[in-house]
């Protein structure tokens, strides 16, 4: 048995004295609880407190298999129930009904956050313990010798802001790590495109092949392929999973776009049409609202952040900050959700497969990326939710301690993050517009933000129940969500498609095949010499006769044979720019045209052709300056690391030397 630590026994005391406090306050507002003295609804809280903890696993389980409406409905009543229970045992105290009984539990919840919150300054300790605590009756594993591993990716975090999170102090938990040498930091170069699709596939798959950006036009469907709408995901993993993926053996992939391979999914967006929502989704969420304490605290971490979000615009505004872009209230929304609900289920999800004994488990976080995509990488509100991000890797250290395996971490970014004015705001035209003024005709274009949309609707879309009007419920959520962006997503009637990937933009013409710089030329004369001479673009990129060129205002790179002629357009972009578009131009998924912004040598900004002030896609900037922190002796110092497939193997590599991936067959029995 497990032994009671000192502080898990002081937090239970202080636990108990709040929710005593908070019946007090309940009893004083609500005319229908009756109490003779303080100590009666001290003595109710004490009842509540252990009947809740004897009754919730059940409410857990029975709301997990049921759906999330059943969720809702235990969050809603069955605090009631375990209040009424605790309020009708106790002599000296009096409740005239049911609903009086619910509304003492919700009054009782909400001053007990409040008094919680004010006590613990916000800390996560409370819900580490909780965590801990939900563990005491794991399962003995099999192989407790072997050790797990815990992929934590920081979506979007560069290198250079990583550095700096660790030398000011903002990120505590990591830098004692690196201080006592436990890990050590590590660069990694993302390869192009720098996006989420690309480096996660790499990373859980082993290549990038196939995915040119984050939306693209499929030649071979006819139509826009989006990463992050579940039924493209799962064509886009059908194409490259060979069963031998990061996770296969006994992995968790939760909230990715990807799975690796895993045996156990839980808001990954390539997996939704097949688990049709994930049990250890929904347990996680009923595990938040069956405690009265949880539910509340999502809620206020929820209403906090886009209060946070509101005040954090209107002071960038204020002080007229540039570069900056509009944010809206339904940007606020969506950052709630994913800093707030989504970070508290995330960390949840990973604490459970950590103490059921899961081998291997890969977590996308995304608050980072999410605050720097519209408040810029480098500025101060982006940087604080590197703070939070160290708490959670703070609360997973705690959990590993009463894991009934030792558990190594790794930290690591799937791209960096580059940051300027967006080009249409620079220009005063969006690079659809731009396209359709020099081919004088109409373009279909599709720009908009989709990836914040798609981390919400994975929420909703893995609550769903199994069958039936609650999965309905659920999915109909999710379907609203995704209804306005699709319009978007959807191809029109003209002849060619724009995409814009942050400051990499896409140029398709529709059809089955790619269409060489002489066809484009012959049809469209204007079109490539007035994309490579625009002043915000830094170069266009196609394939000629004489192979993928890269073309700019004053010259030109050939990508075979790397002859240049006259000012090389790639020069600004780095020593790796020619291999890492040429890599990207062999897709047969590759546009006609790459477009790439420019990159201000001074500032290393870039203009991103979607409404975004942070932004990752193309070259320029830190958007292809990936970070990695590993164990330092799983980890060889010194070892150059370019693109997310050399960094699969290195990951694979790891879990291998700690005894994973025994049972998986040798790569010549792939299956294809």
């Amino acid at each position: 048995m497990r032994r009671l630590r000192t502080a898990d026994a002081g937090r239970l005391v202080g636990a108990w004295a709040t929710s005593t406090l908070a019946l007090v306050v309940a009893a004083e507002l609500l005319p229908g609880l009756h109490a003779d003295t303080w100590w009666s609804l001290g003595a109710a809280a004490a009842v509540a407190g252990v009947f809740g903890a004897l009754v919730r696993p059940l409410l857990v389980e029975v709301a997990a298999a049921i759906g999330w409406v059943a969720v809702v409905a235990v969050a809603i009543a069955g605090q009631a129930v375990i209040m009424d229970i605790a309020l009708w045992v106790v002599p000296g105290i009096a409740v005239d009904s049911f609903w009086s009984a619910l509304a003492a539990a919700w009054t009782a919840a909400t001053v007990g956050t409040v008094l919680s919150w004010l006590a613990t300054a916000g800390t996560p300790e409370s819900f580490s313990a909780s965590l801990r605590r939900s563990g005491r009756h794991r399962a003995a594993v099999a192989d407790p010798g072997t050790e797990g591993m815990v992929f934590v990716q920081l979506d979007g975090v560069p290198y250079p802001v990583m550095q700096w999170a660790l030398q000011s102090g903002v990120m505590p938990t990591l830098r004692r790590w690196v201080d006592t040498r436990t890990h050590r930091l590590h660069e990694w170069t993302v390869q192009l495109p720098c996006t989420t699709p690309a480096s996660q596939q790499g990373l859980l798959h082993g290549t990038c092949a196939g995915v040119p950006a984050f939306r693209w036009y499929d030649r071979d469907l006819g139509r826009v392929l989006v990463a992050n709408r579940p039924a493209d995901a799962a064509v886009i993993e059908q194409r490259v999973s060979d069963g031998r993926g990061l996770l296969a053996d006994d992995g968790s992939s939760v909230s990715n776009l990807f799975s690796g391979d895993a045996e156990r999914c839980s808001m990954t967006m390539s997996r939704m049409s097949l688990t049709r929502g994930s049990r250890e989704t929904r347990k996680a969420f009923a595990w938040f609202v069956v405690r009265p304490d949880g539910f509340a605290r999502s809620l206020a971490r929820t209403g906090a952040e886009m209060v946070r979000e509101r005040f954090q615009a209107a002071r960038q505004a204020r002080l007229d900050v540039r570069p900056r872009v509009h944010r809206s209230w339904t940007f606020a929304l969506l950052r709630a959700v994913s800093n707030g609900l989504l970070r508290d289920m995330n960390t949840a999800i990973v604490a459970k497969e950590m103490l059921r004994g899961t081998h291997s488990i890969y977590v996308d976080l995304v608050d980072y990326d999410e605050v720097a995509h519209h408040a810029g990488g480098t500025r101060l509100e982006s940087l604080t939710a590197l703070t939070a991000l160290d708490q959670v890797l703070g609360v997973l250290e705690e959990v590993a301690s009463v894991a009934p395996r030792r558990y190594r971490m790794v930290v690591l970014s799937d791209h960096g993050q580059s940051q300027g004015e967006p080009f249409a705001a620079r220009h005063g035209v969006d690079l659809a517009g731009l396209c359709g003024e020099l081919m004088s005709s109409q373009v279909d274009s599709v720009a908009g933000d989709v990836e914040s949309w798609g981390r919400a609707e994975s929420l909703f879309d893995d609550l769903a129940g199994d069958a039936g009007t609650t999965e309905r419920a659920a999915r109909s959520v999710a379907g609203r969500m995704r209804t306005g962006r699709d319009r978007d997503v959807d191809a029109g009637t003209a002849d060619v498609v724009v995409l814009g990937s942050g400051n990499l933009g896409l140029v398709y013409v529709k059809g089955s095949r790619r269409n060489s710089l002489e066809d484009l030329q012959h049809r469209w004369p204007r079109l490539v010499p007035g994309l490579a001479e625009h002043p915000g673009i830094g170069f266009v990129a196609g394939q000629s006769a004489a192979g993928p060129v890269a073309m700019g205002a004053e010259g030109s790179h050939q990508l075979v044979t790397g002859a240049v002629q006259g000012k090389d357009p790639l020069a600004p972009f780095g020593a790796h720019a020619a291999a890492m578009l040429a890599a990207a131009m062999q897709m047969p998924q590759a546009p006609d045209l790459y477009v790439n912004s420019t990159v201000d040598a001074a500032t290393l900004e870039v203009a991103a052709f979607e409404d975004l002030v942070g932004c990752h896609g193309g070259l320029g900037g830190w958007q292809d300056r990936g970070m990695l922190l590993a164990p330092a002796d799983l980890l060889a110092a010194g070892s150059e690391i370019v693109g997310a497939e050399q960094l699969h193997a290195v990951l694979v590599s790891m879990l291998e030397r700690l005894g994973h991936r025994q049972t998986l067959g040798r790569p010549a029995d792939r299956v294809s």
